[in-house]
């Protein structure tokens, strides 16, 4: 359960610092860039964490394909960006597809 935790934690990161990258207007401004680079080091870790006990496959495809509806549903809340039906669909499809990869292969070790 704890593996889990952490990847969780990880998304969490990956998507806080994903959005600070957005607000530091290219790196330009100082405490959204501090968040960047604390956000993505501790993405890191905490994902390196989990994979000692959980298969890479499926949790790379849950980590990123949930940061990215993550980095998209942030970027409409935080800063008023347009969803258009394509980028819903898409959305959708990349849940369904980390859903696959999870009954394929599973998050643990075998």
């Amino acid at each position: 359960m704890t593996a889990y935790l952490l990847v969780g934690a990880a998304i969490c990161a990956e998507v806080t610092a994903t959005l600070a990258l957005r607000a530091s207007h290219g790196l330009t401004r100082l405490g959204p860039g501090v968040v960047v680079a604390v956000g993505y080091i501790a993405a890191f870790v905490l994902l390196a964490q989990a994979l000692k006990s959980l298969n890479v496959g499926p949790v790379y495809a849950v980590w990123s394909g949930l940061g990215t509806v993550g980095a998209l549903v942030g970027g409409v809340v935080a800063f008023g960006e347009p969803v258009k039906p394509a980028s819903v669909a898409g959305a959708v499809l990349v849940v369904a597809g980390v859903a696959v990869m999870y009954l394929g292969g599973g998050m643990s070790h075998e």
